[in-house]
């Protein structure tokens, strides 16, 4: 008998697809107390995505110190890039107000997540904002969240108002001092140093020369950065030194922005005379303040008509430190130059200062409009950034000594060449 083989078709089951998730936190302060507290959120969350059945852990995304009225948080912007490229499909957020306080910016950032189909979810307010009811839910809760921001900004605003008034000074962080209940207090080894840069600068060495020789002798300021030119200057113009206070020099635009702002007569200033021991003497302070603006008569720039920007302004970055290169003139030709570089020397930044005429010479067949940045590498390399997305690499060429010299040059050293050579002859 022959065997009857009988094929059994089983019905398997699809296994439902894991929902890949990630989680957002902030902290709105630097305080130790608050960095714990990040910390403990972003323990959490890694927990319990990767404890919940069915999600795929995605990452935590952070941000530190920061304002949540700012869309332009490092850890935010990297979610959204992730968001977009298809590696998450739900985010997860303690509170409306982390995400953002601002209305506009939080529905910005919603209605694109929603449009890329990722669901936000925010476990205080207990909404989803791919439900049908999520979004009308959120614009009434954001627009609390930014009333609470007002209003704690306000409050902070009549606050420092009231302290400026009564003459108690608001910045802490200058060196040399500490505030102790309202007081500007004199620390004694950080006087000394003040002392020393108002002595190196009345004797004659400039700004960057002051900096660059505390830098060399391996001293900080006092938040343990190097020392710049700019926060020298500032050191010897801030009349608190000499015992005196200058209140509310600056302000913040308003609670969305938080952009500080020099007070030019938009609000009142608080002149306090003898408001605490000073570090520096009246006479040498004002001695100071006649060599800064003889020094700034003597070496300002003669004005020339020339236009608002250069087509290079703002697109090359140092690979190396970061910074925009800015244009400069050396020997009558233009070149572009890391300002790292150019003020604090080549131990700290080695970027290759780049003639103008080269970088005209190779963006002949770029179309600078779609531009959004030029990196400058490590041999000669710069590379385009486009506003699609892709990048153009081109390596630039060194030139020779013969190649720079203008005609103007070759003159010069013409001349000096004869005078030597005749000068050689009478003393023969």
């Amino acid at each position: 008998m022959d065997r009857i083989i009988e094929k059994v078709q089983f019905d398997i089951p699809a296994q439902p697809k894991a929902i890949r998730v990630a989680a957002y936190a902030r902290v709105s302060s630097g305080k130790d107390a608050m960095l714990h507290s990040l910390s403990a959120q972003i323990s959490y969350y890694s927990e319990m995505i990767q404890s919940r059945p069915g999600w795929l852990y995605s990452g935590v995304y952070s941000d530190e110190a920061l304002t949540g009225t700012k869309d332009n948080r490092y850890g935010l912007q990297s979610l959204l890039s992730d968001c977009r490229i298809g590696k998450i499909d739900m985010v997860i957020v303690k509170s409306i107000s982390r995400l953002a306080r601002n209305t506009v910016t939080l529905l910005e950032i919603v209605r694109e997540l929603k449009s890329l189909g990722v669901d936000v979810y925010f476990e205080e307010q207990n909404i989803h904002t791919l439900s049908c009811e999520g979004e009308l839910m959120l614009t009434i809760l954001a627009s609390y969240a930014q009333e609470e921001s007002l209003s704690v900004s306000e409050n902070q605003k009549w606050r420092i108002q009231k302290n400026f008034k009564e003459g108690k000074p608001w910045n802490s962080a200058l060196l040399g001092y500490r505030n102790v209940n309202g007081t500007l207090t004199i620390i004694p080894e950080e006087a000394d140093l003040v002392k020393r840069i108002f002595d190196m600068y009345l004797s004659g060495m400039g700004l960057q020369s002051i900096a660059n020789t505390l830098n060399s002798e391996g001293i900080t300021t006092r938040l343990g950065a190097r020392f710049k030119y700019t926060g020298i200057y500032k050191m010897l113009r801030n009349e608190a030194y000499a015992g005196n206070l200058l209140l509310q020099k600056t302000y913040r635009e308003n609670h969305i922005t938080k952009r500080t702002i020099i007070n030019r007569g938009e609000l009142p200033m608080y002149y306090v005379e003898n408001a605490h021991e000073a570090i520096i003497p009246p006479e040498t302070f004002q001695k100071v303040q006649e060599m800064i603006a003889q020094r700034a008569e003597r070496y300002a720039p003669p004005v020339v008509e020339k236009p608002l920007a250069y087509p290079f302004t703002s697109l090359i970055t140092c690979a190396r430190c970061g910074k925009h290169f800015r244009r400069k003139t050396v020997r009558g030709k233009p070149i572009w130059i890391c300002p790292t570089f150019n003020y604090e020397g080549k131990a700290v930044c080695s970027a290759k200062q780049i003639p103008e005429e080269i970088l005209e010479e190779i963006t002949t067949d770029v179309d600078m409009e779609r531009i959004t940045g030029i990196t400058a590498d490590n041999g000669n390399r710069l590379l385009f950034h486009f506003s699609d997305g892709t990048v153009t690499e081109k390596i630039w060429r060194d030139r020779s000594r013969s190649e720079s010299w203008t005609e103007e040059m070759r003159q010069k050293a013409r001349e000096q060449t004869k005078a030597r050579n005749l000068k050689c002859q009478q003393e023969m």
